[in-house]
């Protein structure tokens, strides 16, 4: 938990920095093909779905990545947004039940809402393959090699036409899909803040 204080802690003065540089009101304008870069940063909590599933794994989760818009806004009320593609990596450091690791790559794309201005609600969806050290050390998961899954949403806050800070929440699922028994999964919930730079 000291590492999360030190994350937030760090997140809070880069936070209060861009607000004062954006003194100014701004309007971001994505268009097509601008392209964002972030990172985004974590911790998981154990989410069991069944009485099965007794392993309470959690740990910090860090998530660089890169996307490209691809869609003008589209819609004309609330939710007009507009879609964007890209990739993701996903490390996570377990804590419990044992110190292990994770690593994986994603593809992933978000809709993300323009209606409010500088605030800018979105909803994300990634999947990939996912390696972790924890097979056979919990009754859920057999195989190093697995895939992982994650949905959720989250909201933009631009300080800046380029920098936008963000807060959300995802489901993360990991999974061999089958190719080895037994085969549970891990389900957890991720809180998470960071935030991108669009050019």
């Amino acid at each position: 938990m000291l590492r999360l204080r030190v994350l937030w802690s760090l997140l809070s003065v880069i936070v209060m920095t861009a607000s004062v540089q954006a003194a100014e009101s701004v309007s971001p304008h994505i268009t097509v093909g601008t392209q964002e870069v972030g990172l985004s940063a974590g911790y998981l909590l154990p989410y069991r779905l069944t009485e099965d599933h007794t392993t309470k794994q959690q740990g910090v989760a860090m998530m660089p990545s890169w996307m490209m818009t691809v869609t003008d806004p589209m819609g004309d009320s609330w939710y007009r947004g507009q879609i964007s593609l890209g990739a993701e990596v996903v490390y996570i450091q377990f804590q419990e039940p044992f110190l292990t690791h994770g690593m994986g790559f994603t593809p992933k794309i978000k809709y993300t809402m323009v209606a409010l201005d500088r605030f800018r609600p979105y909803a994300e969806f990634a999947g990939g393959p996912f390696w972790t050290d924890l097979a056979g050390k919990i009754p859920e998961e057999s195989s190093r090699f697995n895939f992982v899954l994650t949905a959720g949403f989250g909201c933009s806050y631009f300080f800046t036409p380029q920098l936008a800070f963000n807060v959300g929440y995802r489901f993360h699922h990991i999974s061999n899909a089958g190719t080895r028994y037994p085969n549970l999964g891990l389900n957890s919930s991720l809180p998470f803040g960071g935030f991108s730079f669009f050019f």
